[in-house]
C-alpha cells in the first residue's frame, strides 16, 4: 500500500500564512480517507519534514503562494515546476521547502510532491485567522485537495461538519 501524506505548512500567527495548517486540521476533523492518509500539521518545521519527502510515495503540501496574482487564486503545482519558480520563495518556510526538494532531487529519493497553494491576501498581520478572501475560497481549496487525493485513488469520506473557525480554535487551544 502506498504511503500518502498531506502536510499543512505555514505560520498560524500571521493571518493567511496559516491556511495550510488550518486546512490540515480541517481535513483531520471532517474526513477519513480510504486507504489511509497521514495528515500532518507541519507548521514551520521545514527540514523537520524531511522523512515525509523520502519515505512516502506521494506528498501534498498545503501552503500559501507568494506570487503576483489575485488573492484567493488556487494553484496545484508539481514539485518539478516549483523548483523552476524563483519568485515562490518569500517566507522562511517556503525557502526551506524548496531547499528540501532540491536536496531530495540530488539524492534521487523523493516522493512525488504536489503543492496545493493559494495566493494570500495578508501575510503580515499578526492575527490568527484568515482574511475574508481566503475564508471565501477555503471550501474550494479543500475541494482541490480532495480531488487531488481522488486522482491518487484515495476516497475521502465525510465524517463531520467541523467548521473552519472550529479548526482554528482547536489549533490554538
Amino acid at each position: 500500500m502506498k504511503k500518502v501524506a498531506v502536510i499543512g505548512i505555514g505560520n498560524l500567527l500571521f493571518c493567511d500564512d496559516g491556511i495550510g495548517v488550518i486546512a490540515a486540521e480541517y481535513l483531520r476533523q471532517n474526513f477519513t480517507f480510504e486507504p489511509k492518509v497521514d495528515i500532518v500539521e507541519g507548521g514551520t518545521l521545514g527540514f523537520g519534514l524531511y522523512e515525509y519527502f523520502t519515505e512516502y510515495e506521494n506528498v501534498l503540501i498545503l501552503d500559501t503562494l507568494s506570487i503576483d496574482a489575485d488573492a484567493g487564486e488556487i494553484y496545484k503545482i508539481p514539485s518539478k515546476e516549483l523548483l523552476g519558480l524563483g519568485g515562490y520563495k518569500k517566507t522562511a518556510h517556503e525557502v526551506e521547502v524548496v531547499q528540501m526538494l532540491e536536496i531530495c532531487e540530488l539524492h534521487e529519493t523523493k516522493a512525488e510532491v504536489t503543492l496545493i497553494t493559494i495566493v494570500a491576501k495578508d501575510l503580515k498581520s499578526t492575527k490568527i485567522g484568515l482574511s475574508k478572501v481566503l475564508q471565501n475560497r477555503f471550501e474550494l481549496f479543500i475541494k482541490t485537495v480532495i480531488d487531488t487525493l481522488e486522482d491518487l485513488s484515495i476516497k475521502a469520506v465525510k465524517k463531520s461538519d467541523f467548521s473552519v473557525d472550529a479548526a482554528i480554535k482547536e489549533l490554538v487551544s
